[in-house]
């Protein structure tokens, strides 16, 4: 058999980690075998080890491919515009869509691996990726808020971005209901209004 080229072997590489990226956002970092990621790329099982040292070793990459690609999605996305309430609206409405809901291979990291990383040791190799992608999240949601106080701006992000991940786990567990629907509805009116809700009175 003659042997793949330095170029096809990139080629098969990149396919690889792209087919990954999607079936773990679809499935959680544990929820897939070698033989689905190999089977999703196109290619033959054996041809895995040429590439990783192990499925952890790729689902790291996968899991950094897929919060670069998130980041880039907002960046591009509140670009255009000085008006940051605008801006985070731009982010906010994709996110708590019904096709961010129904499409997870192309969604939320952080929906499809928080899950996993509760049971992942501090020490595991998967923790780093989501640990460094989910604040770099946090950092540009931050930046979109109103605030000249920067704590102030970083309880907002945590705040809403906290509600935004919640809604959409909620959203694709109820998904065929009527209450997926209304989730989705009532965390995107409450993050969308241009007066935050006070707290009752004591």
């Amino acid at each position: 058999m003659p042997r793949v080229s330095r170029k096809q072997a990139d080629l098969n590489r990149e396919i690889i980690v792209e087919a990954a990226t999607r079936l773990f956002r679809e499935r959680g970092l544990h929820g897939i075998s070698v033989v689905d990621v190999m089977a999703a790329a196109g290619l033959t099982h054996g041809g895995f080890y040429g590439h990783f040292d192990s499925k952890e070793a790729l689902a790291k990459e996968a899991s950094e491919r897929a919060f670069k690609q998130v980041g880039t999605r907002w960046r591009e996305r509140a670009a255009g515009t000085d008006d940051k309430a605008a801006a985070r609206r731009a982010l906010i409405e994709p996110y708590l869509s019904t096709h961010s809901r129904d499409n997870p291979g192309e969604s939320c990291p952080v929906v499809a691996f928080a899950g996993d990383m509760c049971h992942e040791s501090p020490e595991s190799s998967l923790r780093e990726p989501f640990m460094q992608g989910l604040n770099r999240l946090l950092d540009s949601m931050a930046n979109l808020m109103e605030s000249d106080d920067a704590a102030e701006n970083r309880q907002q992000a945590l705040m809403q971005y906290s509600l935004m991940v919640g809604a959409l786990t909620l959203a694709r567990a109820t998904r065929g209901d009527a209450l997926s629907d209304e989730i989705l509805e009532a965390a995107l009116r409450f993050l969308t209004e241009e007066k935050p809700h006070s707290p009752p009175a004591a």
